[in-house]
């Protein structure tokens, strides 16, 4: 069992990143404020999943924006880029917010595991022990498929807002009708990455929720 909380930490380690603590002063603080690491990523979760809720929505607006723009005469085109650009920026921003929720969680989930295996070694009974080191394996388990779940979601925006930079680049370049009918394939190829993407975020919010439930049960 002892070998087996070895390697939980080293799979921690390649989790979260070697670089992950520069917030660990701040979890001390809000630690010592009464705010314990069990509540602190249970936060931090909750506000993963609300951000990867608000970017699907965003992604979903800016794929409607591209489809109405499809039906465009080449009228108004500096309103129609303007449009277009402003969805991007909002899913740039949604997409942000998305990294720097899910490296929070990140840092949190270092920061309790490591303290809790530290803390196995202060039980006198074998027995509370052992218990406590099975709960922590079964938390870290739940807590490898949230993360992962969360970063494969993740991981998929990015080829989608290099998609939407494209077209809005084009669009800039090009403020013409021709630009506009060339949206049509770009929407084609988007709604599949898109519809992939949104699968990815739901599973990764479903992930969060029973993360989340799972550890108010345990926490009582």
């Amino acid at each position: 069992m002892r070998a087996r909380t070895g390697l939980l930490l080293v799979a921690l380690m390649a989790l979260g990143g070697g670089g992950l603590c520069g917030g660990c002063s701040g979890i001390a603080v809000r630690e010592k404020l009464g705010y314990p690491k069990r509540e602190q990523l249970v936060s931090r979760v909750e506000e993963t999943r609300d951000a990867q809720e608000s970017a699907k929505v965003q992604f979903a607006s800016t794929l409607e924006e591209l489809r109405s723009l499809t039906g465009a005469d080449g009228g108004e085109l500096e309103k129609t880029y303007s449009r277009l650009k402003r969805e991007l920026d909002r899913s740039e921003s949604r997409a942000e917010t998305v990294r720097e929720r899910i490296d929070s969680v990140e840092r949190v989930g270092k920061a309790l595991f490591k303290e809790w295996e530290a803390e196995l070694d202060e039980y006198e009974s074998a027995s509370l022990r052992r218990a406590s080191e099975a709960q922590m394996e079964a938390t870290f388990e739940r807590y490898e498929d949230l993360t992962r779940a969360m970063r494969r979601a993740e991981a998929k925006m990015e080829p989608v807002l290099a998609a939407f930079g494209d077209q809005v680049l084009f669009l800039k370049h090009n403020l013409n009708a021709r630009a506009i009918a060339s949206l049509d394939a770009t929407v084609s190829e988007l709604e599949g990455e898109i519809a992939s993407l949104i699968a990815d975020m739901e599973a990764s919010i479903d992930e969060a929720n029973a993360f989340i439930d799972a550890m108010t049960v345990a926490g009582g």
